[in-house]
């Protein structure tokens, strides 16, 4: 592995820099100290002081493919000097091989692709397809998920990042999903919460009013919220309530998807089909920005004679393409989802569950591939949190000195609430994973220390 040179001094600069213009995202500017970051290679990113760092968080859970990755590197370049930009209006090689490498591995007849720069334009464009679809203005989305973080996408989220933007008017209705180890349905088996999820769900559609409802939107495995695998029979029990309404079901597999699970579409560990899908991140590693809904063959058909009132300069870009393109060949030649899947089952699962027996702290693990989730509480049996909801400051410090922890011992680790996720590239080898496993079984005796 290549790495740069330690010189403190340039990442002083980077960081004055950084300090004095960049605009951080989610954050309170005066409050945050950004670690200049000198490179990235493979399951690895580093700083200017020789500070080198396992990368448990995939950046934002996107390098699916490890960072710079040769042949996607190569990809773009080769894009750039044919032809770097066209309009979305043209018909252009990459991007029409991008979407065709995509509707393969889409399921049922999502065979038509509408490009964007990310996910929450993805979200965006899907809801308004479900909208003008049906004719209706409702969508349905669940507490404990993220989809967004521009207009329509912000109030489907149902995090606290929600609330500063919610304007309580976006045609958005909330409702609870399946969460077993905190179930909101007070079930003691999957099969309750599933069929009591189900039941709720019917239930706020009954009082919304189905007539009204467009669309039911949900991560197929939700993410940031905390990787919650949904109960056997949960998705298509969805799909069953959408058919015998109309309604339009909408999966976001922005982040579960393109090998995170160990399958191309997290979807496809649960024998169904939705209308539509949104995806980015994964699809070519966040190497470019770049998102899209793969659209039903009956969806699609509504605009063939009828325009759709949506678009972006930057639809289907031809760098963006043709990184698509190179990672999903990579991610097929290299075996890379089938890695995830293996990884997942054979080191990662097994490891966690592990820990989880040596740590008070560890209330519980869940997650498949290379998207797993520790529970973190204050106490086994009542289920406390470790920190408090959307905990910040001095009611953080439990979790900010685990973090502290992660990272003296060489473990980018990725934080939310009361919970560590791992999700590091899809490519991490077997010997990386148990490299940042042992940190991390390292750094949770801080969490430890709290409990009760």
């Amino acid at each position: 592995m290549t790495t740069t040179q330690p010189d403190p001094a340039v990442g002083a600069a980077v960081k004055a820099a950084d300090r004095a213009h960049v605009f951080h995202s989610w954050s309170a500017q005066g409050l945050i100290d950004p670690l200049p970051i000198a490179g990235a290679e493979g399951s690895y990113m580093w700083d200017y002081d020789g500070n080198r760092y396992l990368d448990f968080t995939s950046q934002l859970v996107n390098t699916n493919i490890g960072h710079q990755h040769p042949k996607v590197v190569a990809a773009i370049q080769e894009q750039a000097g044919k032809l770097c930009t066209l309009a979305p209006g043209f018909a252009v090689d990459v991007r029409s091989e991008a979407a065709r490498l995509i509707a393969e591995r889409t399921p049922g007849d999502l065979d038509k692709i509408f490009f964007t720069n990310g996910g929450a334009e993805a979200v965006e464009n899907a809801v308004r397809m479900a909208r003008l679809h049906t004719g209706r203005s409702k969508v349905l989305s669940t507490y404990r998920s993220y989809h967004g973080a521009t207009a329509a996408a912000i109030n489907l989220t149902g995090d606290p990042r929600r609330w500063p933007s919610d304007t309580a008017s976006a045609g958005v209705v909330h409702f609870w999903g399946p969460y077993l180890y905190r179930s909101p349905f007070h079930a003691e088996s999957e099969q309750q919460e599933c069929e009591r999820a189900l039941r709720h769900l019917e239930d706020t559609i009954a009082y919304e009013g189905p007539q009204s409802i467009a669309a039911i939107i949900l991560e197929t495995i939700p993410g940031t919220a905390g990787i919650m695998v949904p109960p056997p029979g949960y998705l298509a029990g969805v799909r069953e309530i959408c058919d015998r309404y109309g309604i339009v079901f909408i999966l976001d597999e922005v982040m579960a998807g393109f090998g995170r699970t160990g399958r191309w579409f997290a979807l496809d560990h649960f024998d169904v089909v939705p209308d539509l899908v949104t995806f980015a991140k994964g699809v070519n590693s966040g190497y470019v920005p770049l998102g899209g809904v793969a659209i039903s063959a009956e969806i699609a058909v509504t605009f063939d004679q009828r325009p759709y009132p949506g678009g972006l300069t930057y639809s289907g870009h031809p760098l963006a393409c043709a990184s698509a393109v190179a990672t999903i060949n990579a991610m097929a030649e290299e075996r890379i989802v089938e890695n995830a899947a293996e990884i997942g089952e054979k080191v990662i699962g097994p490891a966690l569950r592990d820990i989880a027996e040596r740590h008070p702290s560890v209330g519980e693990v869940r997650g498949m591939g290379a998207f797993w989730a520790l529970e973190l509480v204050k106490n086994r049996e009542t289920h406390e949190p470790l920190v408090p909801y959307n905990a910040s400051g001095a009611d953080n410090a439990p979790m900010a000195k685990f973090a502290a922890a992660c990272k003296e011992r060489g473990l980018w680790p990725f934080l939310n609430m009361n919970r560590t996720h791992v999700v590091p590239p899809c490519t991490i080898t077997e010997g990386e994973a148990k490299e940042g496993l042992a940190a991390l079984d390292e750094a949770l005796t801080t969490a430890d220390a709290y409990t009760v």
